[in-house]
C-alpha cells in the first residue's frame, strides 16, 4: 500500500464511503480504485486526485496532505545516482534489494535519517 493509498482509505472509512461508491462518483473502476489503494497502480493523475480531494470533502491541510503523498506514492521508484559519490550508487542498489526485508522500525529509522540530513541543509523532509 502507498502512503497516498492508505490516507484516502482511511478518509474514505472515516466518511462510511465505499470504495464502489467513490469509484462510480471518480469514473473509475472499484477495481481500479482498489488498486490505486494497494500501489498496484502508478501514481495518479492531478485531476483523480482533485477528484478524491471533492469526494471526501477535504479541505486546506488535508488537501495538501493527499497532494503531496501522491507526489511520493510512486511503487516503483527510479533512483539516478549518476555522478554521485559511489557510497550512493551502493545504498540506492541495496535499498533496491534489500527493501522487502526491513521491518516497519528499520523503515522508520531510515526515514529519520532522511529528516536529520534534510533539517541539516535546511530543508523539510518529505515524510508522508
Amino acid at each position: 500500500m502507498t502512503p497516498f493509498g492508505r490516507r484516502v482509505r482511511e478518509l474514505r472509512e472515516e466518511r462510511g464511503i465505499t470504495l464502489a461508491e467513490m469509484a462510480g462518483v471518480l469514473g473509475v473502476t472499484p477495481a481500479y480504485l482498489s488498486a490505486l489503494e494497494h500501489g498496484k497502480r502508478g501514481r495518479p493523475t492531478f485531476t483523480l486526485i482533485q477528484g478524491v480531494i471533492h469526494v471526501l470533502g477535504v479541505i486546506w491541510d488535508e488537501a495538501d496532505e493527499l497532494v503531496r503523498l501522491a507526489d511520493l506514492s510512486h511503487p516503483r521508484v527510479t533512483v539516478d545516482t549518476a555522478g554521485l559519490d559511489p557510497e550512493a550508487t551502493l545504498l540506492a542498489n541495496r535499498l533496491s534489494r534489500e527493501i522487502g526485508l526491513l521491518d516497519p522500525e528499520d523503515l522508520t529509522r531510515l526515514c529519520t535519517v532522511l529528516d536529520e540530513a534534510a533539517a541539516r541543509r535546511g530543508r523539510a523532509g518529505d515524510v508522508p
